[in-house]
């Protein structure tokens, strides 16, 4: 059974074009019954998308989405709740904003320091709300530029954050394991997010060990789509609780519009049991 949910959803909030009201009038507009705002290190439009979503009988589960470390490596860590006005969660979240926003500071030197045009205003502009200064920022602002001398080509944008970018800097203050622990003691449950983008397929297994948690099966992996759905929903049904998705929707230029991905009704309902919500 299938009624239109999205469980990853970013706004302006974090790195997100729309406001928290576009993204609930858009889940409105496509018919989506259930949402989960999962913002990066931010909890701060939830609050808003709750009231707002009631009036139009979507249900809202709680969430956000962590940048973790794992043998030296980004892990993304997704995690939903009842409440997330938790007081440990809040004080992490507030501390790895700060981290992140200083590491984008870097990022903007090594770019600067090797020829790229960029300041560090140029990118606040791109930040809609007190919330982390992601990757994300920085490679909108390069794509804003307007000198002339910058790429509209995103792939080649994104090329200079990748391994063997000059702006590669990956964020290790946060370990996956803290940040489980972290979400199962404010009462949520982790979900790996997106595992067909860990640079190392195997390692979802080592993750999955680590403590029963969730798995992202259901997610917009381009020309791959089909066949990594099908492979993570067997690695879920043996190693993780719980199978969820989402579009990772970041906006209307996205590759997977909110909504469009299916995801088995009956686990969204699984979710909320667990969550009691």
């Amino acid at each position: 059974m299938y009624l239109r949910s999205d469980l990853h959803i970013h706004t302006h909030e974090s790195d997100g074009l729309l406001s928290v009201e576009e993204v609930i009038s858009l889940a409105h507009a496509n018919n989506v019954q259930t949402i989960a705002i999962t913002d990066h290190e931010s909890t701060q439009a939830v609050s808003k998308a709750e009231k707002l979503a009631e009036e139009l009988n979507i249900k809202i589960i709680p969430g956000v989405e962590l940048l973790t470390s794992y043998r030296g490596h980004e892990v993304h860590l997704l995690g939903y709740f009842n409440n997330v006005n938790h007081p440990l969660l809040q004080g992490r979240l507030k501390e790895i904003r700060a981290q992140r926003t200083s590491l984008a500071h870097d990022m903007v030197d090594c770019l600067v320091s090797n020829g790229i045009s960029l300041k560090w205003q140029d990118v606040e502009k791109e930040v809609g709300a007190d919330g982390a200064v992601t990757k994300g920022h920085i490679m909108r602002a390069m794509y804003h530029q307007e000198d002339g001398n910058s790429s509209k080509n995103w792939r080649e944008i994104a090329a200079h954050f990748r391994p063997g970018g000059v702006a590669h800097l990956p964020y290790l203050n946060h370990a996956f394991e803290d940040a489980v622990d972290l979400i199962f003691s404010c009462g949520g449950l982790p979900v790996i997010a997106h595992p067909g983008l860990l640079w190392d397929p195997q390692i979802v297994f080592s993750l999955l060990a680590y403590r029963p948690i969730g798995l992202e099966v259901y997610y917009g992996y381009w020309e791959r789509q089909t066949v990594l759905i099908q492979y993570y929903t067997e690695v879920a049904e043996k190693n993780a609780i719980i199978a969820t998705g989402g579009s990772d929707y970041h906006g209307p230029s996205g590759y997977v519009q909110l909504g469009q991905i299916d995801i088995p009704y009956e686990n969204i309902l699984k979710l909320r049991d667990y969550l009691t919500i």
